[in-house]
């Protein structure tokens, strides 16, 4: 069986923490799904990039979900969450994904 990328995982964190988080209103629920996602993906850089692109990876998806928050008021709030998603899914298969 095929390991799913570690872009996926990442901006699937993303995504599936703002799901999680708006339709069961429990925004620490989302930030269980954010948070594992995350470490997830960063094990998987770290096994595929090394220690210092994990490093890097992880600062943009904390920094994305930042991000995030002021572009949703901006452009609203699942663009912003798919743009901050698709940013980080670039950076992960560039640095990371892509290296196999």
């Amino acid at each position: 069986m095929a390991k799913v990328p570690a872009a996926a995982v990442a901006a699937g964190g993303l995504i599936g923490g703002y799901g999680v988080a708006r339709w069961t209103r429990k925004r620490q629920l989302g930030g269980v799904v954010l948070a594992a996602a995350g470490a997830a993906a960063a094990q998987r850089w770290r096994q595929q990039a090394g220690g210092r692109a994990a490093g890097a990876l992880t600062a943009a998806y904390v920094a994305a979900f930042a991000g995030s928050h002021p572009l949703a008021r901006e452009v609203g709030a699942w663009p912003a969450v798919f743009g901050a998603a698709g940013a980080v899914a670039l950076a992960s298969w560039a640095v990371a994904d892509r290296r196999g």
